[in-house]
This record gives structure tokens, sequence and C-alpha cells, in this order.
């Protein structure tokens, strides 16, 4: 095993499938200086230009470049700057991409990696701080990653990239930096399967991206309490491992379930639904729901923190699901 960095996870997965596969290509804006946040750096020194390849300032273009190059049997990455751009390119992500190896009963597959950030906590404001995981979950067809750690920030990456099918890949800006233990040698994390971070016995804490962290801390302090918390990190959002959901809150008979984005309509709501139709019976107390409310993530650093979820809420919502008395 070694130590790494997240940012540093997601590189060397790029630099590992690209060396092992010439049909992987890197496409984006400022992808040749690194991009946004470094995630590409020094790729284009390996790699070259022709396969780390700099794009115009238009997302909807060159998604439509890449999924031509997909379809040709290219394995294009495409990093889009921030999650909140790829409003700009649905038509061909959501209509076409999404869509193409159904209608063409299977003649063509569609090989493309959608790599973008998400996320807030850096003053960045309502166009740069979005999660809109639930968005691209809903699609048939596309199939929506989000790493916590960076063994699955690797992992996850190399499994999406050697996947036939279109992946969203998000991560959180605020998780670049986060430090972890993977190994040496080649591996990747199977996507639609979860991963409990955390064994426990009184109640099920299910969270996403940033908020897998936030659980981590909130268990631990839980635990002082008396409270055995497990934590469940679904790794990926599209298609959900419902089985390894379920069968823990079978286990402990409560559910918090917590992410950063919008509380509405979010995966939270998703898992909650999911836990109603399958394991209704074994809940000992109404399942508890962490997100944003729904308004827009302010530019102003102080409103921004008053209105993201922090271990605090979390451990607040398990501790009113378990029964303890919560100050107010």
């Amino acid at each position: 095993m070694k130590d790494s960095r997240y940012i540093r996870a997601i590189g060397e997965g790029l630099a590992e499938e690209l060396n092992r596969d010439e049909n992987v290509l890197v496409l984006g804006e400022d992808v040749v200086e690194g991009g946004p946040f470094s995630v590409t750096k020094g790729l284009a020194d390996r790699f070259g230009t022709k396969r780390i390849r700099n794009t115009p300032i238009s997302e909807s273009a060159f998604m439509g470049l890449a999924l031509g190059a997909a379809i040709a049997g290219l394995r294009p990455v495409v990093e889009v700057m921030f999650m909140d751009f790829l409003t700009v390119c649905m038509d061909p992500l959501v209509n076409h991409a999404a869509k193409m190896r159904y209608m063409f009963g299977g003649q063509y597959s569609v090989p493309l990696v959608v790599l973008t950030a998400a996320g807030a906590g850096g003053g960045a404001g309502p166009h740069h701080s979005q999660s809109l995981e639930a968005w691209f979950a809903h699609i048939p067809g596309l199939k929506v990653v989000m790493p916590s750690t960076p063994y699955d920030a690797k992992g996850l990456l190399k499994a999406a990239i050697r996947d036939d099918d279109p992946v969203i890949y998000a991560y959180h800006k605020g998780l670049l930096r986060q430090a972890g233990q993977m190994p040496e040698e080649d591996f990747t994390v199977p996507i639609g399967v979860a991963d409990v971070k955390r064994e426990g016995t009184d109640i099920t804490i299910v969270a996403t991206g940033l908020a897998v962290h936030q659980a981590l801390s909130a268990s631990a302090e839980l635990a002082e309490a008396g409270i055995s918390a497990e934590v469940v990190d679904p790794r990926t959002i599209s298609p959900l491992d419902t089985t390894t959901i379920v069968a823990s809150v079978k286990k402990t008979g409560r559910l918090v379930v917590a992410h950063e984005a919008v509380k509405c309509f979010g995966i939270g709501a998703e898992v909650a639904a999911v836990v109603a139709e399958e394991a209704l019976d074994y809940l000992d107390a109404p399942i508890k729901r962490i997100g944003l409310p729904s308004t827009p993530i302010p530019f102003s650093p102080t409103l921004e923190a008053a209105l993201l979820p922090t271990a605090d809420d979390i451990g607040r919502a398990a501790r009113e699901a378990c029964g303890v008395a919560v100050e107010q």
C-alpha cells in the first residue's frame, strides 16, 4: 500500500489508463495545462497534445465531439470544469450519449467518461458550486459515480474508463487534498457496489461525497455517546447498490441519509424510498434526511457556511432517530 492524495489518485488513474489503452484520450478546457484543479497536470508532457487536447470554451461542442469519438471506437475522458457547466451540454449527453446503445439495438457502445468537479465550500457562488448528481442518475443509460477517498477516486475512474457506457464521474472539490492509502498494483473499484466505511449496530448513515467524511466524524462523536453508527458510502449513485443499504438498515433499524445536494428530490429521497419499500417493518424510527435547502448557494463565505450541511447536522439527526435528547 502507498499513501496518496485524492487529486493525485485521479491523475494516476488517468495516466495508467492512457498508458494501458491507446484509444483513451482526454479532452477539455485547459487540460494541457492541468485544468482548473491540476487534475490533468503533466499528462500532455507524457502523452502529447494529440491525446491530451485543449478545446474551445464550448461544452456542448466538445461533448458532441467526444460522443462521436466514443462511437467511433475511442475512449474519451471529457473534463468539464464544474458540474454546473454540464447544463450547457445536456443535449449530446442526455439525449444522445445516454440513449445511443438503446436506440441502435446495441450496435453502438458509448465508452465516454465525463470528469467534473461538484460541490461548494470555496465561496465560488451559485454558478460553480452545485451538486447535480441526482439529475443524471434520473437518466436511463447514464452511470454516475461519486468517490469519497483516494482509493475510490482512482479505482472508480479506471473502472469508468473501461466501461462501455457513459459515466458521469463527479469529484468534490473539497476532497482534492484528502489523504488515504491505495495498492501499488493495478486495481479497479466496481461500479454499482457500495462500501461500508464504518461498521455499526444502532443506526445507518448513508452519505455521499464530502458528506461521507462528515458522517465518519459524526459517528466518532456518536460513539462517545454510546451510539454505534454504521456509515455506508454508495460510491456509485447510479446504479445504486440498494442491497447493501437495505441490509444495513435491517441490521440497525434506523437511517439517516446525508448529501450536499439540495434535499428535495435528491439521492437521499431515493434511498429513503427504497428503504421504505423494502425494509419498512425493520425501522424503529422515522428516516432523517440531511441536505441543502432549496436555494442557490451564496457567494458570501459566511452565508455559504451557514447553508452547507455539517457533521453536527448529521450527528443531531442520528441522535434524534435514536431517541437521544438533542440541545437546540
